[in-house]
């Protein structure tokens, strides 16, 4: 941890009670401000509040009062979910007030080796590969932590000046992140995520962006180079540009060519040998080896982590085989381009399990995929309709239920030896569930059910 003295005397508050900002709120304290912690919920567990209190820390919950922005704060740490057109973030905004995020605080007292992975999909993945790649040769420390579920700031804490640490940031967190430096920066795609909040596109990308606002010629930034505007994106960077490219779109970084992976014309494995299934994690794996062979590893360490790691859960996650049955959760994919890149995976019949938030949007894109890779439909949630239509367009048998839980059952039914039954929803969860974890854990608790027996 890099000692730091800007927080000295300094008030500051600390909006919301999530995982980063409890530890964000305690760090605070080690670095000698006078912190002031908000939620607008009143959290369940007392708990958090004695333990914030024990470390002098004043407790305000179930409101954001106004009235805290006459309240003479140097700097706000904010919950990356809470949006700028909050009225007391909005107010704080106003006042000029230095509005950043936890990983923000954890970027400042890091002093060792930082890589950082954003992105509209992938980033869990990619950030767990390349931790897992750069682990392997490593004399020091290696660890993850970020929108992963693992506070940047407390891993930061106990790590020093030889050591490296893998952070996914998401756009929210980058936006309140302007002084973060990663040394290798990954961005592993872009789409259209997230609006609700950034309000356009342009402004998403840019959030996006802030991963290389820092980085130098003398950084590097690895990006996907499989699309036009991606390439476009990368020149408004000041780092050494390193692509990669799961359609041979460039030789200059990672790249596949048939059917083998290679590193700036070295051969490094065959993507058979991927455990990881689709074309998606084709790509996290070329992001991944990239940022580790700029760090220095062998292609022996990448090769045993590709063909060993099974995946991250609610990501293209392998459940379990039952009677000539595989089951995946990929309740992750809250999104059409992830399903998209769910069913490529596949080669074999598939009974999809989708719905969920109603967004606006429609699914004609997906017709082309439920034509070729899906032999029958369970829909659930508020877009249930508009997803119906997209099957009955393909041709594909579509039944409706409540939700993902009762889907399984109905997935059987529909199931022959040899199917995938897969949830890949291309929806958010929150017209049901609190968050796609909930939803893909419930989804295996039901498969559970189903089969007698446990995930593999």
């Amino acid at each position: 941890m890099k000692k730091i003295d800007e927080y000295q005397g300094k008030k500051v508050l600390v909006m919301g009670f999530g995982i980063s900002g409890i530890n964000a709120a305690h760090l605070l304290v080690k670095l000698g401000a006078n912190v002031t912690a908000n939620d607008k919920a009143t959290p369940k567990n007392n708990d958090i509040v004695d333990d914030l209190k024990a470390d002098g820390i004043k407790v305000i919950t179930g409101d954001n009062p106004i009235s805290l922005a006459n309240e003479g704060f140097d700097v706000v740490v904010k919950n990356p979910g809470i949006p700028y057109d909050n009225p007391l973030v909005a107010a704080f905004v106003k006042q000029g007030i230095p509005i950043i995020t936890e990983a923000e605080l954890g970027w400042q007292i890091f002093d060792g080796h930082l890589v950082s992975v954003t992105g509209s999909n992938g980033k869990t993945t990619t950030t767990t590969l390349t931790q897992l790649m750069i682990a392997e040769n490593a004399k020091y420390q290696v660890k993850y932590a970020g929108n992963i579920g693992i506070s940047f700031s407390k891993i930061a804490e106990d790590l020093g000046p030889d050591d490296t640490l893998v952070t996914e940031l998401s756009s929210f967190q980058l936006l309140g992140a302007p002084t973060i430096h990663p040394h290798i920066a990954i961005i592993t795609n872009i789409f259209s995520n997230h609006l609700d909040y950034h309000k356009t596109r342009e402004n998403y990308i840019n959030a996006k962006l802030n991963i290389t606002r820092n980085q130098t010629k003398d950084d590097f930034l690895v990006i996907n180079w499989d699309r036009d505007e991606w390439q476009k994106i990368a020149q408004r960077s000041q780092a050494t540009i390193v692509p990669f490219s799961r359609l041979n779109k460039s030789h200059e970084g990672s790249y596949v060519e048939d059917g083998m992976i290679y590193w700036r014309g070295q051969e490094v494995m065959p993507t058979k040998d991927i455990r990881l299934i689709g074309p998606q994690n084709v790509e996290n794996a070329l992001a991944a080896i990239a940022a580790a062979k700029l760090s220095g590893v062998t292609n022996d360490a990448i090769k045993k982590v590709l063909t060993t790691f099974s995946g991250v859960r609610h990501r293209l996650q392998y459940v379990m085989e039952y009677q000539e049955r595989l089951f995946y959760n990929d309740s992750k994919s809250t999104d059409i381009e992830a399903t998209e890149v769910a069913l490529q995976g596949f080669d074999r019949p598939v009974v999809l399990l989708a719905g969920g938030l109603d967004r606006g949007y429609t699914f004609e894109r997906l017709v082309p995929y439920f034509k070729k890779h899906v032999k029958a439909m369970i829909v659930f949630g508020e877009c249930k309709d508009k997803m119906k239509d997209a099957g009955n367009q393909a041709g594909v048998p579509v039944i409706e239920s409540e939700n993902a839980i009762t889907a399984v059952p109905e997935a059987w039914k529909l199931s022959e030896p040899g199917d995938v039954i897969l949830l890949s929803p291309a929806n958010a969860s929150w017209d049901q569930f609190p968050s796609f974890e909930v939803r893909g854990d419930k989804f295996i608790e039901a498969v559970e059910k189903l089969t007698g027996k446990k995930e593999q």
